[in-house]
């Protein structure tokens, strides 16, 4: 998946598909009962089925094919010292949006 930064940052808009499209390729072989089109609201768990090292895999995926850097995911995944309880896909692109 190329990578649009050339440009300078990219919007949380412009995350979006980039994000359901890397899920979409993430999920293809799980045996996942989520039909639906992936958007803003399609959770991380609720919807898709992760687990812990999913995300982890997913945090990769991410920096290796979006960002091409390191991102402090951590400031995401975690909210007053406790790992937060589900992500959507939109919450992630604005995460992103504000670091690139």
């Amino acid at each position: 998946m190329a990578n649009d930064l050339s440009n300078g940052k990219l919007t949380s808009e412009q995350l979006v598909p980039k994000l359901a499209a890397l899920l979409k390729d993430f999920t293809q072989d799980w045996d996942s009962e989520f039909e639906g089109q992936m958007d803003r609201g399609t959770t991380l768990l609720a919807d898709l089925g992760f687990e812990s090292i999913d995300i982890i895999q997913l945090v990769v995926a991410i920096e290796e094919d979006i960002t091409h850097k390191k991102v402090a995911f951590d400031k995401l995944l975690m909210k007053d010292g406790r790992y937060v309880d589900d992500l959507s896909i939109g919450q992630i692109a604005d995460f992103l949006a504000t670091q690139l």
